[in-house]
C-alpha cells in the first residue's frame, strides 16, 4: 500500500469514528476486530489491512469501503 494511501485511510477511519462519537474501543467492538487494530490503522502503524477488516470498520462506521480509501 503506498505510504499516502495508508495516511489517508488512518486519517478517514479517525475522522469518521469522531464523527460519530465512538471511542476506539466501541468501533473495535462493532466492527468486531480488536481494539489493537484500530488503534494502529488510525497511528497508520497497519501497514496493510485487509479488505475485510476494511470492510468490518466501513459496516460499523455505516459508510462503504471506497469511504474509508479515497
Amino acid at each position: 500500500m503506498v505510504e499516502s494511501s495508508k495516511n489517508n485511510i488512518a486519517k478517514t477511519v479517525k475522522r469518521l469514528r469522531e464523527k460519530t462519537g465512538l471511542s476506539q474501543e466501541k468501533l473495535a467492538r462493532l466492527a468486531d476486530v480488536s481494539n489493537n487494530t484500530i488503534i494502529n490503522i488510525e497511528a497508520g502503524k497497519q501497514n496493510n489491512p485487509t479488505i475485510e477488516t476494511l470492510k468490518k470498520i466501513a459496516k460499523a462506521l455505516e459508510v462503504g469501503v471506497d469511504d474509508l480509501i479515497k
